[in-house]
C-alpha cells in the first residue's frame, strides 16, 4: 500500500460548477455599495434553539441541548466537526484511526445508527448501509456555523432514526457586508489545509460560497503498536454555498448546498490480529451532496410563518481492494416538507406541518409520510410548557405515533429547572428488510421498528454577576425490538433490549477578565438487558476540562484535557485514555491571525476503536486572512 493515495478526479472544478449554478440567482441585482445581512427568522434572545421547531430560546426549551457554536470551534482549533462534538456532555466519539476513518457519535449510549444527523434541517443518515448510520469522518468544521445536539428520543420532531438523539448541524450564512477570507495551514504527517470564501448581499438578496481541501499521508489505521507500518492517506475537498433573495411581502427564497468529494485509504480485516485488521491496500472514494431550496412566506404581520422546503441527499461510494473495484453503494434521501409556526399570543403559540421523505439505496425504494403537531404555552412568567405528537407512516410497516413533552420553568434569571418525555422510533433500514443468507429463502417478514420512551430531569444555576454557570441532568431510556443480525434465521430479528441511564454534569467560570475555565463530566451506564453486557464503545465515564485564556488583546490560547473511560469491545478491552491539546491564536490586526495547534500534547498511547491508532504528538501552524 502506497504511503500517498491514488489522486481523486479534480475536485474544485465539478465543485464550484455545481455551486455557481444553485447559487447563481442570489447574484443578480447584488452591489458592493449596499450591503445588508441575511434576514434571520424572528428570535427572543440571543441563544434560540432551532431543532426544537418552535424556535424556542435555550431557557424555555424543557429538552436537554449542547450548543456547540463556530467560535467554539475555532477556539479549540478543531478541523474535523466530529472532534468538536466529541466535547458535549453525554456523546461518544468512535472513530476507526483518524483523517478520513470512520467516525460514529453515540448519544447517550444510543448506537451510531440510532442518532438522525441533519445539515440545514435535511437528513443526511446513509441509505445505503446496514444500519443507516452517518458517518462523521468527512465533515470539515471550516463552513460549520453552528451545531444543536437534542439529547433523548425526538421522533416527535424529526420521524425515524431520532431513538437516541439528534445532531442538527447549521452550515455558515452570509455575512453583513461584502468580504471573505483564505486560509492555509501546513502540519504533521504532510498535512496541508486551505480553503477561502467570499459573501456578500444587499436590499435584494446574499450569497456566500467557500471552498476547502486538505490533504494528508496520514498514518496507519491500522495500530502502528501492533507493527502495522503503512500510512494511510486521506484527500477531501468539500465547497458549501449559502443564499437567497429577499421578496416583496417579506418573502424570502433560500438555498444551501454542501458537497464534498474524498479519497481515503484504509486497512484490511486480519483475523486473529488487535481488532481483527491489519496493514491492507483498500481504498474508499465517496461523494456526498446535501442541498436544500426554502421559501418562507410570513403573513399576519409575522405572527404566522410558512415554511416549504425541497431538500435532497446522495451518497455514493466506491471501495477499491489492491486498485480492483470492489463493493459500491449510490444512495439518495428526497424530502418534502412544510411547517407553519403561529404565535397565537404572547403566551402561546404552536407548529405543525407534513413530510415525505422518499429513501433509496440504489435498489431499492421506502417512503415515510408523516404529520406532526407541537404547542408551547408560557403557563405564567417563568414556566413553559411543550407538548408534540407526530405519526409517520411508513411504507411497509404501518403507522408509528410518538409523543413528547417538556417543561422549563426561570423563577429567576439565575435558575433553570427543565424536563421532559419523549418517544423515538426507528424503521428497519432498506438492507435490514431485503437481505439474507445462510440457508434462508427469504428475508424476515416479521421485522418490527425499533422503539424507545426515556426521561430526563435537570437544572442549571448561573452566577448573579454572570461569570459561572453550573447545570446537572440525569436521564433514564429504554429501547425495545432492536434488530440484530442473527445466523439462526439466516436474516435480521428484533431481540434485543437496552437500558440506558446516567448523569451530565457542566460548569464553567470566568476566574479574572483572561482566563476562564469550564469543565464537563458524564457517566453512562448503558446495559443489554438480553445478555446483562455493557454495551459496546460506551464508556461509563468521560469528560473534558478546558481553560481559555484571552486578555481582549491579539494573544489567545485554549487548553484542553479529555478523557474517555474503558470501553468494551466486541473483541476485547479499549483502554482508558487523557489526551492534552493546545491551541494558539494571535491576531494582530482585524486581517491578519496566525494559529496553531499540538494535539496530544504528552503522547498518550491510545485507541478509539479497538486495533485501530491514533495520532501521537503532533503540530501544525497557519494563516487566516480577511478582507
Amino acid at each position: 500500500m502506497s504511503s500517498t493515495p491514488s489522486r481523486p478526479s479534480p475536485v474544485l472544478a465539478p465543485l464550484y460548477a455545481s455551486v455557481c449554478a444553485s447559487v447563481a440567482f442570489t447574484a443578480v441585482g447584488l452591489s458592493t455599495t449596499a450591503i445588508a445581512a441575511e434576514k434571520p427568522v424572528a428570535i427572543e434572545d440571543n441563544i434560540v434553539v432551532t431543532a426544537t421547531r418552535l424556535g424556542q430560546t435555550a431557557r424555555e426549551t424543557g429538552t436537554s441541548v449542547s450548543l456547540i457554536t463556530s467560535e467554539d470551534i475555532k477556539a479549540s482549533g478543531f478541523n474535523f466537526l466530529v472532534d468538536a462534538i466529541a466535547a458535549a456532555p453525554g456523546v461518544t466519539v468512535n472513530q476507526n484511526g483518524t483523517f478520513g476513518g470512520l467516525a460514529t457519535v453515540r448519544v447517550r449510549g444510543a448506537s451510531s445508527e440510532q442518532t438522525l444527523v441533519l445539515i440545514d434541517g435535511i437528513a443526511v443518515n446513509d441509505t445505503t448501509s446496514p444500519g443507516g448510520g452517518f458517518d462523521f469522518a468527512r465533515l470539515d468544521s471550516a463552513n460549520i456555523e453552528r451545531v444543536e445536539i437534542l439529547k433523548g428520543p425526538q421522533s416527535t420532531l424529526w420521524g425515524s432514526d431520532a431513538i437516541g438523539g439528534v445532531v442538527s448541524i447549521t452550515t455558515t450564512a452570509a455575512a453583513d457586508e461584502l468580504g471573505g477570507n483564505v486560509f492555509l495551514e501546513y502540519g504533521a504527517f504532510s498535512t496541508f489545509r486551505g480553503g477561502a470564501s467570499i459573501s456578500g448581499g444587499n436590499e435584494t438578496g446574499n450569497f456566500r460560497v467557500s471552498a476547502n481541501a486538505i490533504d494528508s499521508k496520514g498514518i496507519s489505521r491500522a495500530d502502528s503498536a501492533n507493527g502495522n507500518t503503512e500510512d494511510d492517506g486521506f484527500q477531501s475537498g468539500t465547497v458549501a454555498a449559502r443564499g437567497g433573495l429577499n421578496l416583496p411581502g417579506d418573502v424570502r427564497l433560500s438555498a444551501s448546498l454542501l458537497l464534498n468529494e474524498a479519497d481515503s485509504e484504509f486497512d484490511s480485516f486480519a483475523f486473529g490480529s488487535q481488532g481483527n485488521v491489519g496493514d491492507g491496500d483498500e481504498t474508499s472514494k465517496t461523494e456526498e451532496l446535501t442541498g436544500q431550496v426554502s421559501l418562507q412566506v410570513p403573513l399576519l404581520d409575522g405572527r404566522f410563518t410558512n415554511l416549504l422546503v425541497v431538500g435532497y441527499s446522495e451518497l455514493e461510494r466506491n471501495n477499491f481492494t489492491n486498485g480492483v473495484a470492489g463493493f459500491s453503494a449510490d444512495g439518495s434521501r428526497d424530502t418534502y416538507r412544510y411547517q407553519g409556526n403561529f404565535d397565537i399570543n404572547e403566551r402561546n403559540k404552536i407548529a405543525f406541518g407534513v413530510e415525505r421523505e422518499d429513501n433509496d439505496s440504489g435498489t431499492e425504494t421506502a417512503t415515510n409520510d408523516s404529520v406532526f403537531g407541537l404547542y408551547e404555552v408560557e403557563l405564567i412568567d417563568g414556566l413553559s410548557l411543550t407538548a408534540g405528537v407526530r405519526s409517520d407512516d411508513v411504507e411497509n410497516f404501518g403507522s408509528e405515533t410518538t409523543a413528547r413533552f417538556g417543561a422549563a420553568y426561570n423563577p429567576n434569571s439565575q435558575m433553570t429547572f427543565r424536563g421532559s418525555w419523549g418517544e423515538g422510533f426507528k424503521t428497519p433500514t432498506i438492507f435490514q428488510t431485503t437481505f439474507f443468507c445462510c440457508g434462508a429463502t427469504e428475508p424476515n417478514a416479521d421485522l418490527q421498528p425499533e422503539t424507545s420512551d426515556a426521561f430526563d430531569v435537570g437544572f442549571e444555576w448561573r452566577t448573579d454577576d454572570g461569570r459561572g454557570d453550573v447545570g446537572i441532568t440525569y436521564f433514564n431510556q429504554d429501547t425495545t425490538n432492536l434488530i440484530t443480525f442473527s445466523f439462526g434465521i439466516g436474516g435480521f430479528e428484533n431481540i434485543a433490549e437496552v437500558q440506558s441511564q446516567g448523569i451530565e454534569l457542566a460548569a464553567g467560570y470566568q476566574l479574572t477578565q483572561w482566563l476562564g475555565v469550564s469543565a464537563n463530566y458524564s457517566w453512562i451506564d448503558a446495559t443489554d438487558k438480553t445478555t446483562d453486557d455493557r454495551l459496546v464503545r460506551v464508556p461509563r465515564h468521560s469528560g473534558d476540562l478546558a481553560f481559555a485564556l484571552d486578555n481582549g488583546g491579539p494573544w489567545s490560547a485554549n487548553l484542553l484535557v479529555r478523557h474517555n473511560g474503558e470501553e468494551v469491545d466486541a473483541n476485547g478491552i479499549v483502554d482508558d485514555w487523557t489526551r492534552v491539546d493546545l491551541a494558539g491564536r494571535y491576531a494582530p490586526n482585524d486581517r491578519v491571525e496566525f494559529y496553531a495547534r499540538i494535539e496530544n500534547l504528552f503522547d498518550e498511547d491510545y485507541q478509539q476503536v479497538l486495533g485501530f491508532g491514533t495520532p501521537g504528538v503532533s503540530a501544525s501552524a497557519g494563516i487566516r486572512l480577511q478582507f
